[in-house]
């Protein structure tokens, strides 16, 4: 790691050696919480680190302070200081990202639909030989199931995203992670029987490359996702794919266009509705003009022992 990636690794083991928890809420929370007048300073760990507030000098060690400076993750904010990362705890894993709110182009998320990513893969996964988080973000993905495979490689096209990455690996002691910057599988050679994606799958005007899905209402990258993954798993492989769906008067709209790459896939899949109702404020926006609802998803496809697996 480099000495930046270095530094904030040492911020994160002071957390952990002080018991730090903190569970990252949706960003319209946040900032409803942000507004309300006590909360306009730090007053401990996880007002930096968590809620991103802005804090006094005398709040952190000077050692402390020296490790943001080195991480280059300690900002100005007037008469006060703030922290350009946070740290959220899930399960026993605590991961760095980007604080709130998170408006750079190449910001790293972490947020509800992380945890419920994780309680998908929790329940889905048992085992695999050579696993591939797609679009790893923080990494908290493939991070939550190294224990389980030989190989995981974590996979971005955001170099910040497999810069923090790493650093999560390490934070959670995970040895045998892989790091690729890649366009989805472009630059990962080989087959693989597991792959797992939590792609984004909003309309954004920013094309913000966490938050940007493409497509008519989000959908696309997913469906690119679910096209090339097809193509790279072993007979009796798995894609474990959480996504986003717009509900178009009743219509799954990410189902319905699912449908044609499934039936030529050869294998099996299970598809259901994790939560009904995400990023209501969204509806509000023109693009989402004639949604219903948004809903968050897993698809859950296994190649067909048999078949074969067409490559580079």
């Amino acid at each position: 790691m480099n000495a930046r990636q270095e530094a904030l690794l040492e911020i994160g083991r002071y957390l952990q050696a002080r018991h730090y928890r903190f569970v990252t809420i949706t960003p319209e929370s946040h900032r409803r919480i942000a507004g309300r007048d006590e909360h306009r300073e730090a007053r401990d760990l996880r007002g930096i680190f968590g809620w991103s507030r802005p804090f006094h000098t005398d709040l952190l060690p000077g050692e402390i302070l020296r490790l943001m400076e080195k991480a280059d993750c300690l900002e100005s904010d007037h008469d006060l200081l703030r922290s350009s990362v946070r740290f959220s705890t899930a399960g026993d894993g605590l991961y760095v990202h980007s604080a709130f709110p998170t408006i750079g182009a190449d910001a790293v998320f972490f947020g509800p639909d992380t945890y419920r990513f994780l309680n998908l893969l929790d329940r889905e996964i048992d085992g695999a030989t050579r696993a591939v988080d797609l679009g790893c973000g923080s990494g908290a993905g493939g991070l939550s199931i190294a224990s389980r495979v030989e190989q995981i490689i974590l996979v971005d096209i955001n170099p910040r995203s497999l810069e923090l990455a790493e650093v999560n690996a390490a934070l959670n002691a995970v040895g045998h992670a892989h790091f690729v910057r890649s366009d989805l599988l472009s630059e990962v050679p080989g087959e693989m029987d597991l792959i797992i994606a939590n792609p984004p799958y909003l309309i954004d005007d920013h094309s913000r490359v966490y938050r940007h899905g493409g497509g008519s209402f989000g959908e696309a990258l997913s469906l690119r996702i679910l096209r090339e993954a097809l193509h790279r798993l072993t007979p009796g492989g798995r894609l474990v794919l959480y996504t986003g769906t717009a509900i178009v008067d009743g219509v799954d709209t990410f189902l319905e266009a699912s449908r044609p790459i499934l039936e030529e896939a050869q294998g099996t899949f299970r598809y259901h509705e994790i939560d009904p109702d995400v990023f209501g404020e969204e509806l509000d926006r023109l693009a989402y003009g004639r949604v219903d609802r948004l809903a968050v998803v897993g698809l859950i496809v296994e190649k067909r022992r048999g078949s074969s697996s067409s490559h580079p």
